[in-house]
């Protein structure tokens, strides 16, 4: 069941005044996709503006009386079925809203609103179960209990710090943990908000996947029955989607957690923290981004800590919008070289991710033989331990069984031979994604330090499979 409060904030608006917006902003993009259109239905501007056909009704009324349109067709339904075209003062009008902002779409809540909302389907700590988290991780083959590491920082929801060698499936674990909360239960967002008279944009159709009409929960307490049909009595500003996973690696800059001014389209593009709110924040290879991790911290200490955000527009006016998602660091690199302890305590929890012992890479790669259709040869698989292993001091990698039996198959495929594991392939294959010298040794972080990071991490492998 939804809250009261978030109920009360999707409650349907049948009036233009309270739609918590100026009415100079919906008139604006009302007159900007007649314009685009040349003419539209009542009906039609319902949908794309996402308010009532009353409201538009209401809107389009006054504006006959103006002379700003006229009615190219009428229906049979009454004002409701009316199409509708702009007069030539209604052109003018429509060419000075284009001159404001660009802006065609649902038609913004107020920040108020969206703050609200937020904080309504947040405030809750979600319940995963370990079932849940095993099963999300159960294409990967992991330590025992390694589950437990991950689940409570997902249910907390707030931070998590995935630290270790390359190549041994820490964004795997990541991304395992975005599909899991993508299942979780959706959440209602706006299109667009807006603060000051200008609109700030957070739907992005490579984040927000929206939920299907028919997949949409009817136990929820917003739902009516009519007839033999099921509809939801929302404001459709408003949309449910699934949880947010964004994800992000090296090509990470201050401006992209930062509210982003477009100077043609005249509104402002959400920051990707904004964009998350509610789902999962992955900094993939940290470290390695644009802006250091000296300046992130500095970006986000605080709402690590308070859980709101401050952002700020041209005017200099701030804004204050709640930062409520999981956010997951996953690095290769040292920890205690890249952060220091006021970092480390503002991030919950953290789980080290190393490479894994000759067990489980014996199960990694049998696993990976079945994955390609290749049939595994023990006398080949020894022979790998013992000469690219064990002779060279060469650290296992979780994602070695994958890249070796690729390597493996596109010789056999090149030999027009059928995929299969000998010694000698397994050499050829080595030779060639091996660099001489590199043994693949990670510097971990001292036992010793802020004392932090013994106490919380363990030891863990992912199978990487593509």
């Amino acid at each position: 069941m939804e809250s009261a409060e978030l109920q009360a904030l999707l409650k349907p608006v049948l009036k233009a005044e309270d739609l918590g917006i100026p009415i100079g902003l919906l008139q604006d993009i009302v007159f900007r996709l007649l314009f685009n259109e040349g003419e539209a239905n009542v009906a039609r501007l319902s949908t794309v503006l996402g308010i009532h056909a009353r409201v538009i009704d209401e809107v389009m009324g006054r504006w006959k009386q103006e002379h700003l349109v006229e009615i190219t067709r009428a229906g049979s339904l009454g004002s409701l079925s009316f199409t509708y075209t702009l007069t030539e003062a209604g052109v003018k009008r429509a060419r000075d809203a284009m001159e404001r902002s660009q802006y065609v779409g649902r038609v913004p809540v107020p920040i108020e609103e969206y703050n609200r909302a937020i904080l309504a389907q947040t405030k809750q700590r979600r319940r995963i179960t370990p079932d849940q988290v095993q099963k999300a991780l159960s294409h990967l083959i992991l330590p025992p209990n390694f589950h437990r590491r991950i689940g409570p920082a997902v249910n907390a929801g707030t931070s998590l710090f995935l630290y270790g060698p390359p190549g041994n499936g820490k964004t795997t674990i990541a991304e395992a943990v975005a599909k899991l909360l993508s299942k979780d239960e959706p959440i209602w967002l706006p299109d667009a908000v807006t603060v000051g008279g200008q609109i700030i944009r957070i739907f992005d159709p490579l984040i927000h996947v929206p939920v299907k009409e028919e997949d949409i929960p009817f136990h929820t307490a917003m739902l009516e029955r009519t007839g033999q049909t099921e509809k939801l009595k929302v404001d459709n500003r408003w949309r449910l989607f699934e949880r947010p996973a964004v994800m992000v690696g090296g090509e990470l800059t201050m401006e992209a957690l930062e509210l982003r001014y477009e100077p043609v389209a005249k509104i402002y593009e959400a920051p990707l923290q904004m964009k998350a709110n509610g789902g999962m924040f992955l900094i993939d290879d940290f470290g390695r981004q644009q802006i250091s991790p000296q300046q992130l911290l500095n970006r986000w200490i605080v709402p690590l800590e308070s859980g709101i955000d401050f952002l700020r527009l041209q005017s200099g006016q701030t804004v204050e919008v709640p930062f409520r998602q999981l956010i997951v660091f996953s690095t290769n690199l040292d920890p205690m070289q890249l952060v220091d302890g006021a970092f480390l305590r503002r991030i919950q929890m953290k789980v080290e991710v190393s490479g894994p012992d000759e067990k489980l890479f014996y199960q990694i790669f049998v696993k990976m033989c079945q994955h390609y259709g290749i049939q595994f040869d023990k006398k080949s698989f020894i022979h790998l331990l013992q000469r690219w292993y064990r002779q060279t001091g060469r650290v296992m990698q979780s994602v070695h069984p994958r890249d070796i039996l690729k390597t493996v198959i596109a010789i056999c495929e090149y030999e027009g031979i059928p995929p299969q594991l000998t010694p000698e392939l397994i050499d050829e294959a080595c030779t060639s994604y091996f660099v001489e010298g590199d043994t693949g040794e990670w510097v971990k972080p001292p036992a010793n330090g802020t004392g932090v990071l013994p106490q919380a991490s363990m030891p863990s492998v992912a199978m990487a499979a593509s």
